[in-house]
């Protein structure tokens, strides 16, 4: 009797289920339907003329917008930023771009080392004012990246003026394929500790790592130090790749899942490791993202790397490309990746449209899986470091000093004025400004009309607000008046109290148009709180392996 009970209610089942796909496949078609015939009388009826483009293309990113961050419609004029996101290539002239609202202009902040613009003389803070004929003056950095773009091979002018110098300059250049590299920096730090920043997971990255790690280790390299602090990921491959330099062949690495099992796929190691036993510290930040967290999520699962630094972004969702009509592409969200422990470390949930909300439990609530040598790990957002390691944090009137708030391009003309008056500087291991140079900088500073909010003043103002409200300001007015005395912003003492930050930081920016990239990840590498740790663990064998072992 029991079986036929089951057998019966698994009768009733069956067109249960098949009503439900009915009724979804109605809902798609009825709502489609409407969306069509809204726009139809749109087009028909509207007061005005409409573009199709955009106003589907609206309705495109409106329905796209439901859904998480990383899908999107790329239609066939932006074909060519999907590509160059995916494999890094451009065809251009190999530089950042930036606007300045002082100048209104946009500007060559950084020329790429052995690339078109740094090839034929631009300089940091030439100011575009033209490409060929068409005049570039007051249009923002977007604009002017698209024009500098071009088929590779193609060649055009550059008008430009030297803020050194006030000089107009024209120049011939020619575009050609541009790729940044995804190693910019890699060498042998103290104790023969090897170091390489990886910046993205692009086209063959782990071939130029490979190069990297085989070249250091005939220098005598001992132990190696990963960066993928700021690495937003990119090539699910490529990490897989870069994890089977260091763990024994056909053992899985990631695994993703999703709503259609064809759609499915695992990731093993595919070839013998380059290395099984050197150790190992991975430098991760919020930053650290996607294929960023395969790599350093992996090297933790397989107890082969000490992950160093703060908690990872937590991006555990995988994304594919589809072509659609009229040369366009969709880049869509269809799994979630699970790393070696079985855990997903996806931080949050899209249901609910791009704002979501973000699933960073406390670690007493998440789940407990288990390294490889069964250390206790968790998911609930990212991946957690072993040791965990804050970066110095920079003062509110650096933040402000070398970002884009200073309208006033402080640290822009000073870079400018050192450079003209210096044809060459020290090495990146040996360059430091001088007392001399900082004063001088401070002097420019203060002249230069630099303006920053004062975070103290701030809130002072916002007590005396409250005070007020509440009725005790004018019995603490004397004592308000002292505080504020005393909390009123001196620049000259504000860069003196964060005198050592800012140098590093100046310094930095002056490297890069002398060495460029490499150059600058060199010198910071000195005052890098989180490498330096890193270097003191790996000359600690004792203390590294302690940190592999279950507690």
């Amino acid at each position: 009797m029991r079986k036929i009970i089951i057998y019966i209610l698994a009768l009733l089942a069956v067109p249960a289920a098949a009503q439900t796909g009915k009724d979804h496949n109605f809902e798609v078609a009825k709502n489609l339907e409407v969306f069509n015939s809204i726009y139809k009388n749109l087009d028909l009826l509207y007061v005005d003329t409409l573009s199709a483009d955009t106003v589907v293309g609206n309705a495109i990113d409106a329905m796209l917008g439901s859904l998480d961050p990383y899908t999107e419609y790329f239609p066939d004029a932006k074909v060519k930023d999907l590509k160059t996101m995916l494999t890094g290539k451009y065809a251009g002239v190999g530089s950042l771009i930036r606007f300045s609202q002082k100048y209104n202009n946009s500007f060559i902040d950084e020329p790429y080392e052995n690339m078109p613009a740094a090839e034929a003389g631009l300089k940091k803070g030439d100011l575009i004012l033209a490409v060929d004929d068409l005049s570039m003056v007051g249009k923002s950095s977007q604009y002017v990246s698209d024009h500098l773009r071009g088929d590779a091979g193609t060649t055009f002018m550059i008008k430009v003026k030297r803020l050194s110098t006030g000089k107009i300059l024209k120049m011939k250049i020619t575009r050609r394929a541009i790729k940044m590299p995804s190693v910019p920096y890699y060498g042998l730090q103290p104790n023969n500790t090897g170091y390489i920043d990886l910046n993205q997971f692009t086209e063959d990255c782990s071939k130029d790592f490979r190069r990297a790690f085989l070249e250091m280790k005939k220098q005598g390299m001992k132990s190696l130090v990963i960066d993928l602090r700021g690495n937003g990921g990119g090539l699910e491959s490529e990490a897989v790749n870069i994890v089977n330099m260091f763990v024994p062949k056909d053992v899985l690495v990631v695994s993703n899942r999703g709503k259609l099992k064809r759609m499915n796929h695992d990731y093993k190691t595919t070839v013998e490791p380059i290395d099984t036993v050197m150790p190992i510290v991975v430098l991760v930040n919020g930053g650290t993202a996607s294929a960023s967290e395969i790599t350093s999520g992996a090297l933790q699962d397989f107890d082969r790397a000490v992950v160093m630094g703060t908690r990872t972004y937590g991006k555990g969702l995988v994304q594919m490309t589809v072509d659609l009509p009229y040369n366009g592409n969709l880049k869509l969200t269809t799994n979630k990746y699970y790393i070696p422990s079985g855990r997903c470390i996806q931080a949050i949930n899209y249901k609910h449209g791009r704002g979501g909300y973000i699933e960073h439990v406390p670690d007493s609530l998440t789940k407990v899986f288990r390294t490889l040598h069964g250390r206790e790990v968790r998911d609930g957002g990212g991946i957690k470091p072993d040791v965990e390691i804050k970066p110095d944090t920079a003062s509110n009137i650096q933040t402000y000093l070398t970002s884009i708030i200073d309208s006033t391009e402080t640290v822009l003309d000073y870079v400018v004025d050192y450079v003209a008056k210096h044809p060459t500087i020290a090495s990146p291991d040996k360059f430091e400004l001088s007392d001399a140079d900082f004063e001088d900088f401070k002097q420019h500073v203060i002249k230069s009309g630099f303006k920053y909010d004062g975070v103290s003043e701030k809130i002072l103002q916002e007590l005396v607000k409250s005070a007020k409200f509440e009725g005790y300001y004018n019995d603490a007015k004397n004592e308000f008046a002292a505080i504020e005395k005393k909390l009123k912003h001196n620049i000259g003492k504000d860069l003196d109290y964060n005198k050592e930050d800012i140098r590093e930081a100046l310094a930095s920016d002056i490297i890069s148009v002398y060495y460029y990239q490499q150059g600058s990840i060199e010198y910071s590498l000195k005052h890098d709180r989180q490498m330096a740790e890193a270097i003191k663990l790996l000359s600690k064998p004792v203390e590294y392996k302690k940190i592999l072992l279950p507690k």
